[in-house]
């Protein structure tokens, strides 16, 4: 179990994938992804203090990631990148020599031996084409270890059903020499199997506490199995105001112009709207909905409207900056090492948590 005194990392999300409202499900052309407005929020949250951010990717909607994250390299100084790649539009020795081009892009972390490039493997297929969810996360596996021997510095051969090459390392090489984290989630067993065999950190979606524990105890003995340890991540929104009562109107307000169809529309638009995380967010909405009176709250200060709007992550913590800190400390002491956090509308609640909450958490980047 970690120690919150001990510290974690905390994260902030650039809208990449036009991912930012000011009311869920109301197009606001001032918060369409665009270079401009993906810029400024992550230089928001370099500013604010956070550890990384997320850079979320997309097959049509926004902007492309790792020409983004090249880009925005060179305007930021201190924060990490977390690059989004699906694996299924990449073959792996291609995107080891990206990956080792933006790690000297990005160098270190200025007064660490830690590099400010850390990857979000999505186990994704090409639109169009669709394999099993077996086959997919076996082939997901394979990119994540080849991707560690090729950055590791060796020539690596694949012969499987899904790749066939044998290639040297790229001749550029990452600062560290080796492959940067691999961050990474999904809750079939099939996405747990791949993620106990290669990723460095498992990436959870909101869910009630018992649920979290329950996650993290499962990890641990599928990454026993092979020899391994992971480290746990946490990725929620937040809604943080003066008191609690101003941050639950302030989170009734985000779904005020959102009707039912809207919102089926825009989740049913996403292609991993069948994933078994996707399921278990629904599912927590319906447990939300269960009881009367809890406007949507599944346990104290986790609030699931967020998911009436959105495909993916869709709970927020909700509550004063007490709570929030409070929340965040109680999912610390479960194991969680790393929060990727995002709010509505995404620069707006960036610099509500920096100022209310951050300053009074112990963080910095992940250590390996």
């Amino acid at each position: 179990m970690a120690n919150p005194s001990q510290g974690c990392e905390v994260s902030w999300f650039s809208a990449l994938c036009d991912d930012d409202y000011e009311l869920l499900g109301v197009p606001d052309p001032l918060l369409k992804s665009s270079w401009a407005h993906c810029r400024d929020i992550v230089l928001a949250a370099e500013t604010g203090g956070f550890d990384n951010i997320l850079l979320p990717s997309g097959y049509a909607l926004g902007i492309d990631t790792t020409a983004f994250a090249a880009a925005i390299g060179v305007l930021t100084r201190r924060i990490r990148l977390l690059m989004a790649v699906r694996v299924g539009e990449a073959w792996p020795p291609q995107l080891a020599r990206q990956i080792a081009t933006l790690d000297r892009i990005l160098g270190a972390v200025p007064g660490r031996d830690t590099s400010r490039l850390t990857v979000n493997i999505i186990s994704s297929d090409v639109p169009g084409a669709t394999l099993a969810s077996a086959p997919r996360y076996a082939r997901t596996a394979e990119v994540m270890l080849a991707l560690k021997s090729l950055l590791g510095g060796q020539r690596t051969e694949v012969h499987s059903e899904h790749y066939d090459f044998a290639v040297d390392p790229p001749g550029i090489t990452t600062v560290s020499g080796t492959c940067p984290p691999l961050y990474f989630g999904g809750l079939s067993p099939d996405a747990r199997d791949a993620a106990a065999r290669a990723a460095d950190v498992y990436l959870m979606w909101p869910d009630t506490m018992p649920a979290v524990q329950a996650i993290i105890a499962d990890m641990g003995t599928r990454a026993a199995a092979h020899g391994r340890t992971l480290k746990f991540g946490y990725r929620v929104h937040v809604v943080v105001r003066d008191t609690e009562a101003e941050a639950r109107s302030a989170a009734s307000r985000l779904l005020s112009k959102l009707d039912a169809a809207t919102g089926d529309a825009i989740r049913a638009k996403s292609l991993d709207a069948t994933s078994e995380g996707v399921r278990r967010q629904a599912e927590l909405r319906e447990m939300a909905s269960g009881a009367a009176g809890n406007e949507g709250y599944v346990e104290d200060n986790l609030w699931t409207g967020i998911g009436r709007a959105r495909s993916g992550c869709g709970a927020a913590i909700v509550g004063d900056p007490d709570q929030v800190l409070a929340k965040l400390a109680a999912y610390q002491r479960l194991g969680i090492e790393a929060f990727i956090l995002s709010g509505y509308p995404h620069a707006a609640e960036a610099d509500l948590f920096a100022r209310h909450v951050l300053p009074q958490m112990t963080h910095g980047p992940l250590a390996r």
